[in-house]
């Protein structure tokens, strides 16, 4: 067992908590991608969070790119003890996808419902009829 002492300075978590070494208990929503014959869903675990606290679009690259970001402030006012409470919370996500070739970029829609938002991704419809045949050997 690691045991970490208080008094060492914050600098160490600086130096260790950034880009190039993230930190292992790191969390981020629980993504569910699923296929059928008509589209690719891709399901976002997102509790309590609305859909203006969303940002879907497609990049420059064609990517798909879902940022989220919730600001929350709450304040205790005490009159009687003449102190002022405030409590942040602040989440921010942001994810890129690839899309395979076959999505029809123009029809993606989003959805945010029970916590989950919901990316529908159809597919072209080349890709929903597949091409099967027998090619002869010559």
């Amino acid at each position: 067992m690691i045991r970490r002492n208080a008094w060492l300075p914050t600098v160490f978590n600086d130096f260790f908590d950034n880009d190039f070494m993230p930190r292992a208990n790191a969390t981020a929503p629980a993504i569910n991608v699923i296929e059928t014959a008509d589209d690719y869903t891709v399901e976002l675990a997102a509790p309590g969070l609305k859909k203006e606290d969303f940002n879907v679009n497609i990049n420059e690259d064609g990517n798909l790119v879902v940022k989220m970001e919730k600001k929350q402030e709450q304040t205790q006012d005490d009159k009687r003890a003449h102190y002022l409470r405030r409590e942040f919370n602040y989440t921010k996500f942001e994810q890129t996808l690839l899309l395979p070739d076959d999505v029809e970029k123009a029809k993606i829609a989003a959805r945010v419902e029970h916590g989950v938002l919901t990316v529908t991704l159809p597919k072209t419809e080349q890709a929903r009829t597949k091409v099967e045949r027998q090619i002869e050997i010559g």
